[in-house]
């Protein structure tokens, strides 16, 4: 054919079906093949009439044309052959009908190639694979399924009698059931499955009715009792013996599956082993290795992402949270939809998520990671806008992930740091959150978990309800008013994260404050010493410009250092550190913030981004800002090191009370099962370390609570 003029479609039409005469001839068995250039001339004449410009684009053309291709030789050629056969010999030309029809389709699928490419993936229509499939279940399948099935199920009742029979024959012919539903198993299930189903349970009611009349009850027994070692032999030959090979098949295997989500074939892979002893067994291990593989990846792409530029402020890590939440879901609902809640797959999705659940991200531990999660779930403005029910929703699945961590005491000291935060500052969204989650966690770890947080949550309550005190007493004409509005927190100090308190010299402004406060507080409570916590206040100060007043908000720390300026024009660093009486670390923070940040509010000088002992400083008259009320903010401190530090500390206390606890009730016990009764104890709020366990076993002996057995220095008793 001339590749440069317009193929029409008569021309081309008529070269291809030369081309299916051959493949039909060779199907037929004719000893000839295909070469390769004859192979080339066929896709390019399809692919020149799919190309030309229109009219001359003959794609549609082509696509009912393969279609009325296939449909012709079913109808002229395999039809017959397979309608003049019956029982067995129908179903071997049907099983060679089949194998030839796939290879018809995948030949001319080839010549047809670009359709399926370019026309087809266009127009959304089924591939040509799929239409030459559909045409043989439309036109062959529909009409012999009915015999197909009975003469299958002819032959599986020839072998129950005794009768050697063609398995390969029944594997062929039943692969056709299953092909032929193209993904769905529903043809094999509603045309085949379902009768043999019917067609056993006659065939044994008759054995039964027949055996009942003419054997003795132990006979009846002994027969029964045969068919069910066979069917136990079938179940052992199809799914024991090859079990490891069918799990472990790299493409259709359990690991496919899970991968696949595949739930309908891992409901029936549960089904079939479940009633196998320890058939599940294999099931749960690789249901555990996938999900663990998931789980590893996510927090590996977190690390990647963290360490990378890109990353900002944790938000990689509040993404890992977030998908850990949502592969959680996901496994969980195959627990109970495709393993029916069978305490394996429990077991391992349980141990699949301690492991990565337990990684550290970017030097963050989980604990550090799932307490900042819950902290901007709770938070006004936190990182997502979700209604009540979403919140709800995420912080019980936060608290179901909390089982998986083992450092749940430092998940709670990083919690209540954060939750301080929320209520010290009015940062918390919404109480009934709060204390909705304290109610979830107390469920989960014991009332002993939450008791410090509750206690926060009251104290709170408590609080307004002595600003609302305070107000009144102020509004006594008797009592000396302090000149500024002061809103004071009273705390509890047991139940909040332990705060530094400074000897802040406080500005003359605030000395008044706090002494009318405490005048109104000892008439309430004689024997209560109030300890201030300057580093937790925070103050509104009018900051007056050349261009403008601004209200600054700003933490007491700053207020104190701002207001010295009130009296002088220029202070050098150490007048101001001998002014405040402020920590060395504090002060660098707090006049960084002020001379150094975005709010110039101080003027430096030398002008640097780092302060010095050597600076001078001065009030920076010409600062303006398009805003009339800005918040000054300090520089982060990292908590993490003191959190860890305080967590540390009270793990030696819990050990000690463990040991002692344990040997009180015990009295003698050996050093081996000391540790390891102590260990059992402790995990449920985090993992003793055996080498602690051991130093405190050692620093209680030093203080007289325990003591070496003489003859046996592995044996310890306990000393009353």
């Amino acid at each position: 054919m001339d590749r440069g003029k317009i193929v029409s479609l008569e021309e081309g039409w008529t070269y291809m079906s030369n081309g299916i005469t051959k493949l039909k001839r060779i199907l037929e068995g004719a000893v000839e093949q295909f070469n390769s250039e004859e192979y080339m001339m066929l896709y390019t004449t399809i692919y020149n009439m799919c190309t030309q410009k229109p009219p001359n684009d003959y794609s549609q053309q082509l696509y009912d044309k393969y279609k009325e291709a296939i449909e012709d030789y079913i109808r002229t050629t395999v039809l017959p052959a397979i309608r003049e056969k019956h029982d067995e010999f129908m179903l071997r030309e049907l099983v060679k009908r089949w194998a030839n029809h796939k290879l018809m389709v995948r030949w001319l699928s080839r010549f047809f190639h670009y359709l399926d490419r370019y026309f087809i993936a266009r127009r959304s229509l089924p591939a040509l694979f799929d239409v030459g499939l559909t045409c043989f279940r439309d036109l062959v399948f529909d009409e012999v399924h009915a015999k197909a099935k009975d003469a299958v199920l002819d032959v599986i009742n020839k072998e129950r009698e005794g009768e050697q029979i063609d398995r390969a024959l029944l594997k062929n012919v039943l692969d056709i059931f299953v092909e032929i539903g193209m993904q769905s198993m529903e043809k094999y299930e509603n045309d085949f499955e379902e009768h043999m189903l019917k067609d056993s349970a006659s065939y044994y009611s008759l054995k039964a009715s027949n055996w009942i009349l003419e054997d003795s009850c132990p006979d009846y027994l002994i027969k029964a009792s045969s068919w069910t070692l066979i069917f136990k032999k079938v179940q052992h030959e199809l799914l024991v013996v090859y079990a490891t090979q069918l799990l472990e098949k790299e493409q259709s295997g359990c690991r496919a599956l899970l991968r696949d989500d595949k739930v309908d074939d891992l409901s029936r892979m549960y089904r079939l082993y479940h009633k196998i002893t320890k058939g599940l067994e294999p099931v749960a291990a690789i249901f555990k290795q996938h999900i663990t593989a998931e789980g590893t990846v996510l927090v590996q792409q977190a690390e990647d992402a963290a360490s990378s530029q890109a990353s900002t402020g944790g938000v990689q890590e509040q993404v890992l949270i977030r998908k850990i939440l949502e592969l959680h879901d996901k496994y969980m609902e195959y627990v109970k939809d495709c393993f029916q809640n069978h305490t394996l797959f429990h077991k391992a999705l349980k141990e699949a998520f301690e492991i990565f659940c337990n990684k550290t991200v970017a030097g963050s531990s989980s604990a550090e990671l799932l307490a900042t999660f819950c902290d901007n779930t709770l938070k006004k403005g936190g990182s997502e806008k979700l209604s009540d029910e979403a919140i709800e929703d995420t912080l019980e699945k936060v608290v179901k992930l909390l089982a998986y961590i083992s450092d749940k005491d430092l998940f709670a000291e990083f919690y209540r740091k954060k939750l301080a935060r929320r209520l010290l500052f009015d940062k918390s969204a919404n109480d009934d959150h709060e204390r909705s989650i304290l109610t979830k966690l107390k469920q989960q770890c014991g009332g002993q978990f939450t008791s410090k947080m509750e206690g926060m949550v009251t104290d709170l309550t408590l609080a307004k309800e002595n600003q609302t005190g305070f107000e009144d007493y102020l509004a006594n004409p008797q009592v000396t008013h302090p000149g500024i509005d002061l809103s004071v927190n009273v705390l509890t100090t047991g139940f909040w994260p332990s705060y530094k308190s400074s000897d802040l010299n406080l500005p003359a402004e605030m000395v008044r404050g706090v002494q009318v406060f405490k005048d109104f507080y000892d008439q309430k409570s004689k024997h209560r010493k109030l300890t201030w916590i300057y580093s937790l206040g925070s103050c509104h100060i009018l900051g007056k410009f050349d261009a403008k007043s601004i209200e600054l908000i700003v933490t007491t720390y700053q207020a104190a250092i701002l207001l010295l300026f009130n009296s002088a024009d220029r202070l050098s660093y150490s007048e101001i550190a001998t002014q405040s009486n402020l920590a060395q670390e504090d002060l660098v923070r707090v006049l960084h913030s002020l001379s150094c940040n975005k709010y110039k509010v101080l003027q430096k000088d030398p002008i640097s981004k780092t302060v010095s002992q050597t600076d001078h400083f001065e009030f920076n008259k010409k600062f303006t800002d398009k805003m009339r009320r800005i918040r000054i903010p300090l520089p982060p401190v990292d908590e993490r090191k003191k959190v860890v530090e305080d967590v540390d500390k009270d793990r030696r206390y819990a050990i000690d009370a463990a040991i002692v606890r344990i040997m009180k009730s015990r009295k003698v016990l050996s050093h081996q099962n000391l540790v390891s009764e102590c260990v059992e104890q402790l995990s449920r709020m985090f993992k003793p370390d055996i080498k602690a366990i051991k130093k405190r076993i050692e620093d209680l002996i030093s203080r007289d609570y325990l003591e070496r057995d003489k003859e046996n220095p592995n044996t310890f008793k306990y000393l009353a």
